[in-house]
């Protein structure tokens, strides 16, 4: 028989009484989060330029002229420069509380810590609404748009095909990235990267596990793709495609009326745009 109390149980056990105390760690089990990658593939130059939701950010594309046949006289056009309006529309926030009884009983600092959690959380939940949506925005013909299931010997040839049409489209090389599954990546280690020349790196990675360029993409492993009907739409292209800015407006401490209590509340503003629908494409993941 057993009986328990604030700070332990009591166990009878053959005419014997045990006294087993509660002991609470004052450490916190760690806690991991999904990998994010948003500021390095998108521009976010704009977000400086934001206060709220609701704002709205022009951006002006670079003047195009014609260069024309010379035939001893000259044309002169106007140069005009377009405009592309990135509407900060989208919102995500988070509340909690934390009990004064809790606060003054505990030796951790729940409030600190919750408020980390949630900033983490926020990050996720913005690259995933991101990553989710951008595809639409693009001109570009899929990567494995049947699809078809991915093996160790056609993932190589499907990233070579998405470097093909970057190039077609006279994307720069430079900071060129390719966003795909962990399932993906494990194939990537499984394939044939002997070649330095596609690696881009002195070293196969087929040796050193290690994945960091191929064909001039820079690779990212993440769990925040989009996932329906078993198939993941990766992501390709240049940062310059995305348009990006976002703005944590308020974080704020209230005391709660209806409890003992300090609330904590926080409000994140941003909004996203694909500019330039030829540096981004989609690629379809798919696996037996």
């Amino acid at each position: 028989m057993a009986y328990s109390s604030s700070s332990g149980s009591f166990s009878f056990a053959s005419g014997e009484q045990h006294f087993i105390p509660e002991v609470f760690s004052k450490k916190l089990q760690a806690k991991f989060y999904a990998q994010t990658m948003l500021s390095e593939v998108t521009t976010n130059e704009y977000e400086g330029e934001i206060s709220g939701l609701g704002n709205k950010v022009n951006i002006r594309s670079v003047p195009a002229v014609t260069v024309a046949d010379y035939t001893g006289s000259l044309s002169y056009a106007d140069v005009t420069s377009g405009t592309i309006e990135l509407n900060i529309d989208k919102a995500k926030s988070y509340a909690f509380k934390v009990d004064d009884i809790l606060r003054e009983q505990a030796d951790i600092d729940f409030m600190n810590e919750a408020a980390g959690d949630a900033a983490q959380n926020m990050k996720i939940a913005i690259e995933q609404d991101v990553f989710s949506n951008v595809a639409a925005g693009s001109s570009l013909t899929d990567i494995n748009a049947t699809p078809a299931n991915l093996t160790t010997s056609n993932i190589l040839g499907f990233i070579l095909d998405a470097g093909q049409t970057l190039d077609e489209n006279n994307i720069p090389e430079d900071n060129r990235y390719m966003i795909v599954s962990p399932a993906a990546a494990s194939l990537l280690k499984q394939s044939e990267l002997r070649q330095a020349n596609l690696t881009g790196d002195a070293v196969s990675p087929l040796r050193n596990g290690f994945i960091g360029t191929i064909d001039r993409f820079n690779m990212y492993v993440s769990n925040n793709l989009a996932t329906a009907s078993g198939v993941t739409s990766g992501l390709y292209g240049h940062p310059k495609a995305i348009a990006y800015a976002s703005q944590m407006t308020n974080t704020e401490s209230v005391r709660l009326e209806s409890s003992f209590g300090d609330g904590v509340r926080g409000l994140a503003v941003y909004g996203y745009k694909v500019v330039l629908p030829t540096a981004i494409g989609e690629f379809k993941l798919k696996f037996a």
